[in-house]
């Protein structure tokens, strides 16, 4: 790096990124995958999602169903503090992420639980799906 850093932070990576990447840039989504860190688990019943949302609400929370694809959205406010600000590290904002999880899901299948910063998603098995019989392409 040729910038200083402090903390073994780069002090001007924030200013960077603002100039560098517009909003909507590829880099603010790969920053929503970043703060809503996914496991998925699966078993004979079906998937088991665990996504990390550290200092949120379960207010700030909304799950969502639309043509087969669940949305996870979080929104964190700004907190008021008296006095002038020198360094702000905590995010606040916005973001979502979204799962492909079929057209035979219904809100009612999903279970989720929010707890000590993890949101705990379970969808069921609808179906067995079986995987198509691999073709081969010939390559002259």
């Amino acid at each position: 790096m040729l910038f200083p850093t402090l903390y073994h932070e780069d002090l001007f990576d924030d200013a960077f990124r603002q100039m560098a990447f517009p909003d909507n840039s590829k880099f603010f989504q790969s920053f929503n995958q970043q703060c809503m860190k996914t496991d998925v688990h699966e078993d004979e019943n079906g998937w088991q999602l665990d996504i990390d949302m550290p200092g949120m609400k379960k207010s700030d929370i909304q799950l969502s169903l639309k043509n087969g694809y669940m949305t996870i959205a979080a929104q964190k406010q700004e907190e008021k503090q008296k006095g002038a600000c020198l360094r702000r590290e905590r995010w606040t904002g916005s973001m979502s992420r979204s799962f492909y999880v079929g057209d035979d899901i219904t809100e009612e299948d999903v279970k989720a639980k929010f707890e000590d910063g993890v949101l705990m998603i379970k969808l069921p098995r609808k179906q067995q799906i079986e995987a198509p019989e691999q073709k081969m392409i010939a390559i002259e």
